[in-house]
């Protein structure tokens, strides 16, 4: 087994899904939707293309000002 991160945005009323190590890409009309679409989704993309572990991603957040100053 082996673990993965799912980043999600909502686009109208779907939620996209991306796995950033490995590239795969889905959708669904909920969260648990489109990450169970991405795990499918990545599960057949590794039968064809197994995953080379490198070191996990870092994720962060970051804030930036909503006017830039002038």
């Amino acid at each position: 087994m082996s673990t993965f991160t799912a980043v999600l945005h909502k686009e109208d009323d779907m939620y996209v899904a991306e796995c950033p190590e490995v590239g795969t890409v889905s959708q669904g009309r909920s969260v648990d939707d489109a990450v169970n679409n991405l795990k499918e989704a990545t599960a057949l993309y590794l039968e064809e293309f197994p995953h080379v572990k490198k070191k996990r991603a870092i994720l962060t957040t970051f804030d930036v000002p909503s006017v830039a100053p002038s």
